[in-house]
């Protein structure tokens, strides 16, 4: 596994596994990201040079892929459009992204044999009910409800397609909700975050009862990286760290936690196909492959986080008029 190319490596989760994969190993990696919005090269400042070099492009493109994915021994694939909020504006780019990315992916890791790591979203799955003790484990049903979620699980089913009939050699694994450095002010947690340093009252969707299972970035990362080592070829994993949390009491943690009162925040409107509750069940994960979450407590996490987004006012600052901007057209 010298080689590596990670697909989206300027997005939040994957310039996190950049830097772990930098930090802990030897590896050379390619980054290949579209650096859309979402994707920021300030995210892989300070990494070694002489290992790790950024690729502007598209996952769609094959002449691109087809040259990157012969010079690599692993892809590990992060590259996605995954913003609820922006599929139901313009569903275009989740198709062509999470879609024909894919795709475009498998064909190159077909014709060189490269091994291949999916990462795709507990989303797929749909949601759960408020009060119901089930969670979700590799043989849930998929049950999309967003042009995010349908796309996503549309790419699971494209690998599964591809093992199957051609033999490629890839896992995939589904992850709850990360949370940690370097994401993007538009998500709810550095946003609400943020929103408190700016002397911002937090929003809060609806009543706040939608619940999340919330897994700290490095964990979710660490998972991937032993999946690639002792991973069955073809098969799912689930990536949780029981961390399930309503979205109220996570804004009250993130108020007491900056020195707030913890209802010091505003209810917005509610979003459109806004799923109640997603759970993890990373049994498999954690019997197979013998994984366990470090940040074992969400509340240490978030503190930590709280204090990486202080220090670094400077990487999120310059999205963060113009992603408030967005919100506040639509009244939230």
């Amino acid at each position: 596994m010298g080689r590596f190319l990670v697909t989206g490596g300027a997005g939040f989760i994957g310039s996190n596994f950049v830097r772990l994969l930098a930090e802990s190993t030897d590896h050379t990696i390619t980054v290949l990201d579209a650096l859309t919005y979402a994707g920021n090269a300030a995210s892989l400042e300070g990494l070694p040079p002489s290992r790790c070099r950024l690729v502007t492009g598209s996952v769609a493109d094959p002449e691109l892929t087809q040259e990157l994915v012969a010079d690599s021994d692993v892809v590990v694939h992060f590259a996605a459009e995954s913003h609820n909020d922006n599929s139901l504006r313009d569903p275009s780019p989740f198709i062509r992204t999470n879609l024909v990315g894919t795709y475009t992916l498998l064909e190159a890791v077909r014709r060189h044999g490269t091994r291949y790591h999916h990462i795709s979203t507990d989303e797929v799955y749909g949601d759960l009910e408020l009060d119901d003790p089930a969670k979700f484990t590799e043989s849930t049903p998929y049950n999309p409800s967003s042009p995010y979620s349908a796309t996503k699980a549309g790419s699971d089913l494209l690998v599964r397609a591809w093992v199957r009939s051609f033999g490629v050699q890839a896992t995939i694994s589904n992850c709850s909700n990360n949370y940690g450095p370097y994401q993007h002010v538009e998500k709810f947690i550095p946003r609400q975050i943020t929103n408190v340093i700016d002397g911002i009252r937090p929003k809060l969707y609806g009543a706040g009862l939608n619940v999340r299972d919330w897994i700290h970035v490095t964990d979710h990362n660490l998972a991937v990286l032993r999946i690639l080592e002792a991973g069955q070829i073809g098969e799912t994993y689930l990536i949780g760290a029981d961390g399930e949390l309503g979205n109220k009491r996570v804004i009250e943690l993130i108020l007491e936690l900056m020195g707030q009162p913890g209802d010091a925040y505003d209810h917005v409107n509610d979003r459109a196909g806004h799923d109640l509750r997603y759970a993890i069940d990373s049994t498999r994960l954690r019997t197979e492959l013998g994984w366990e979450p470090v940040y074992r407590d969400f509340e240490s996490g978030l503190a930590a986080t709280i204090e990486w987004y202080r220090a670094n006012e400077g990487w999120w600052r310059p999205m963060k008029q113009a992603t408030e901007a967005r919100y506040a057209a639509a009244g939230q």
